[in-house]
């Protein structure tokens, strides 16, 4: 039995009040492969598409209060990478190991969270 348009935005709205998406593949770096064709796309046709959600989880503690940390020093007026960095450490705000934020440790970490 086919979904009358009803359910589907029915569907919808009730994705609005997700944190996340669930059905995004875990994203992976492209690995082209040499056959045409043969990638690790996803046929937008199978994937449940939630409006203005991109996270295959919900947000941690830590990505949160990075995350306003961040807000904090951009507010405050960083604006270079190493302003940046010196404004999240004079924040107290520490990377994943504990230590103070270095350029690298802090470019390596978004990378790892996917900016």
């Amino acid at each position: 039995m086919a979904e009358t348009s009803s359910s589907v935005h029915d569907a919808d709205n009730a994705a609005w009040a997700a944190d996340h998406n669930p059905n995004l593949t875990p994203w992976q770096r492209p690995d082209p492969g040499s056959a045409a064709g043969k990638g690790a796309l996803e046929r937008p046709d199978q994937v449940v598409n939630i409006v203005w959600q991109t996270r295959a989880a919900p947000p941690s503690a830590y990505e949160n209060a990075l995350a306003d940390s961040l807000i904090a020093c951009f507010e405050a007026g960083a604006e270079e990478l190493p302003d940046l960095v010196a404004a999240l450490n004079a924040r107290g705000s520490r990377a994943p190991s504990g230590e103070a934020w270095t350029e690298t440790s802090f470019t390596t970490e978004m990378a790892r969270l996917g900016w």
